[in-house]
């Protein structure tokens, strides 16, 4: 068992990104809402801290429940990854990495301000932030590949509770798996179950002997390639 706690530099986000995930789909833009736009953008990474822990678990086991449902259970933890479609996305793994990343409760309180004083800065500045934290998810992502990469292992692509079937309801034992709250200030609302800060993210990636269909085949289009440290190394985890 292996892991991290890391920060991460995001000094900029694909603004295609941020535009999508306001919505946009081609329509003309002044330049005042250009320059409005880049602006929250900017704001959002000067106050954005990005962190990151991971852990990677070896497989324990594989069963069946007594409703039917799935089960892969991870050695050294609580955690157990229930459901069809995690089963699927781990079949024939032999390891998993587990992370949640952070951007920090500094765009938390921004995000509040802004509700209150600038709801549509606050729309721009959200869509900057899930950009933001989808990137530290990127950076956090790269470190269990370079993992896995030592390992003799190749990744597939990282798969998050509430994705198919895989319940909102591992979020407190993943959570506690990687000592999150202490280690990020992550908290879960009792109901709910959403993150505090809300731009967080929380994920699992299998590891396999063998390469899979979503392992990368070089370097082009890697979501990880900023981050990736074997690639500086010339040792690309897709060159073995």
């Amino acid at each position: 068992m292996s892991g991290g706690l890391e920060c991460y530099e995001v000094s900029s986000v694909d603004r295609a990104e941020v535009l999508r995930y306001l919505g946009y789909s081609g329509q003309p833009m002044t330049q005042e809402l250009e320059a409005r736009i880049d602006g929250e953008v900017a704001r959002c990474l000067s106050v954005c801290q990005p962190r990151g822990v991971w852990r990677t678990f070896e497989v324990a086991g594989r069963e069946v429940r007594e409703d039917g449902a799935p089960v892969v259970r991870l050695g050294g933890t609580a955690l157990e990854l229930v459901g069809s479609s995690i089963q699927k996305h781990l079949e024939g793994a032999v390891a998993v990495g587990v992370m949640a990343v952070t951007v920090g409760m500094g765009v938390e309180r921004e995000l509040r301000r802004l509700s209150l004083t600038d709801p549509v800065a606050q729309v721009v500045f959200d869509a900057a932030a899930t950009t933001a934290v989808e990137r530290a998810a990127d950076a956090c992502e790269a470190s269990l590949v370079a993992d896995a990469r030592e390992r003799g292992l190749y990744t597939n692509f990282r798969f998050s509770p509430g994705y198919g079937d895989l319940p909102m309801e591992t979020q407190p034992t993943l959570l506690a798996a990687l000592d999150a709250q202490r280690r990020l200030g992550i908290t879960l609302a009792p109901k709910s179950l959403l993150m505090t800060p809300t731009k967080s993210v929380t994920a699992v990636v299998g590891m396999f002997g063998e390469p899979q269909a979503s392992s990368h085949a070089s370097c082009a289009g890697c979501l990880c390639r900023d981050f990736c440290r074997m690639r500086g190394a010339g040792t690309p985890c897709w060159k073995r």
